[in-house]
């Protein structure tokens, strides 16, 4: 599997997964429509930005200075894909939503929504950092891993427009909560198994 591969894979799976930031994006773009949705998922991809930044330093320092240390972190970052590919596969019921109204979100407050939802959450500071232990090494050029965040940016914005669109619609909105209970059982296999793979393969 290559670097490239393994990134565009775990990135997709972990974005679609359910978590804070989906929950977030559905109440927005229900309360308040799609181009509030569609601010607080350029927010969430800001965030993400942040995340990326901090781990590529981290990671950076760990490969300079300790390879078994960071091999420790890159063996703790598999069994977490295999920890959330589990727990998503287990998820039952739908995503739990406080759909009750509130004040108007301006433009600049669904930002920020977005940002801070996503920047404070530990989940997404767990998932940056498991997939560049596995796929970066001594040998990655930072462009390379430049892109790889930038990736994982887009992803966010991409994915999380396509639920403020959806789920400012009451029409779509079924059919997708539909979909994401089908989608759980998908997204948690794979996961799962894209975790113990890399646990289990040689490091670079």
């Amino acid at each position: 599997m290559t670097e490239i591969f393994a990134v565009a894979l775990i990135t997709v799976l972990a974005v679609i997964a359910p978590g804070a930031d989906f929950a977030m994006i559905v109440r927005n773009s229900y309360l308040y429509g799609r181009r509030t949705g569609l601010l607080a998922a350029t927010g969430v991809a800001a965030g993400v930005l942040v995340h990326v930044t901090y781990t590529m330093l981290g990671v950076g320092l760990l490969i300079a200075s300790s390879t078994f240390l960071f091999t420790v972190i890159k063996l703790i970052g598999a069994a977490y894909l295999v920890y959330i590919g589990v727990r998503t596969f287990r998820t039952r019921g739908e995503v739990e939503i406080d759909l009750s109204g509130k004040t108007e979100l301006t433009p600049l407050a669904a930002l920020r929504t977005g940002f801070l939802t996503n920047v404070l959450n530990p989940k997404t500071t767990l998932f940056v950092v498991s997939t560049f232990s596995q796929v970066v090494s001594p040998g990655t050029p930072l462009v390379q891993q430049v892109g790889y965040g930038l990736f994982m940016s887009l992803a966010h914005l991409l994915w999380f427009g396509v639920v403020a669109v959806f789920f400012s619609q009451e029409r779509m909105r079924t059919l997708m909560l539909r979909a994401q209970k089908v989608l759980n059982k998908v997204i948690g296999s794979v996961l799962a198994g894209l975790g113990v793979s890399l646990a289990l393969a040689p490091s670079h």
